[in-house]
């Protein structure tokens, strides 16, 4: 009799977590039963319990198990603020924010877990709030912070607008359907490539066209008054008055 190997034996742990996110991307929260996830998951029902706990136990590991791409987003973070003398700062702080999302959302599972993200931002309901706290909020003070400290001239509160604003753009364009439609079948969706640029730009300048310019950063602007220092000529002495004629006493 042939035996089951490891690899031929379905993951039953990894299927319940996929079969989760898909139905809670798909219909919410309440829209879910642990039985719903077991028939999907094509596994007995007391299995979710024994791996996962209770629904809202599940749903919360959900979101700590795809937390690398919040850790990976800081990290850049991280690596920007430690060299942020560039007047494309502000820039560099936006493709942070945006590059790891559209990575994750090139993967199915991924594309699934945005939409959880998205359903969870803009629901807010209490299951999504512990969540939200412990993870979303410490990385959206990151990336406040970081916009105020290359926008000094502005409040928080409206760098705090900005980056609100930014989130919506980001995570409506991970999780929008329509683009094909409306375009006309010239855009792809999934083109996360060529359209990062884009939203990019798109961010910064709407940014910009809140705040104002970006100011330049200290270790700019004092190598640049140098530079103008050096490169003004020296101001000529004052010629002397030609001394007055004399003239003859009649």
């Amino acid at each position: 009799m042939k035996t089951a190997t490891k690899e031929s034996t379905p993951n039953r742990k990894e299927s319940i977590l996929v079969a989760a996110e898909r139905l809670f991307a798909a219909r919410g929260y309440h829209g879910v039963s642990i039985r719903d996830i077991a028939n999907e998951a094509g596994v007995q029902f007391a299995l979710i319990g024994y791996y996962y706990g209770n629904k809202l136990e599940l749903y919360h590991h959900i979101f700590e198990l795809r937390s690398g791409y919040i850790k990976e987003r800081l990290e850049l973070l991280a690596g920007i603020m430690d060299n942020a003398t560039a007047r494309n700062a502000l820039g560099d702080i936006v493709d942070a924010f945006v590059g790891p999302v559209l990575k994750l959302a090139q993967s199915v599972d991924g594309d699934n877990f945005l939409r959880m993200v998205s359903r969870g931002m803009t629901e807010q309901l209490s299951e999504d709030e512990k969540v939200i706290q412990e993870l979303f909020d410490p990385l959206a003070h990151a990336f406040i912070d970081a916009m105020a400290s290359v926008l000094p001239h502005v409040s928080r509160g409206t760098v705090a607008w900005c980056y609100q604003f930014a989130l919506g753009a980001l995570l409506h364009h991970v999780t929008d359907r329509r683009i094909e439609r409306l375009s006309r079948g010239e855009n792809r969706r999934d083109d996360f490539g060529a359209t990062q640029p884009m939203l990019v730009k798109f961010i910064v300048h709407g940014i910009r066209g809140v705040c104002g310019p970006v100011p330049a950063m200290k270790a700019e602007t004092s190598t640049s008054a140098t530079k103008t220092n050096a490169a003004k000529p020296r101001a000529a002495a004052p010629k002397r008055a030609p001394a007055p004629r004399r003239t003859k006493q009649p």
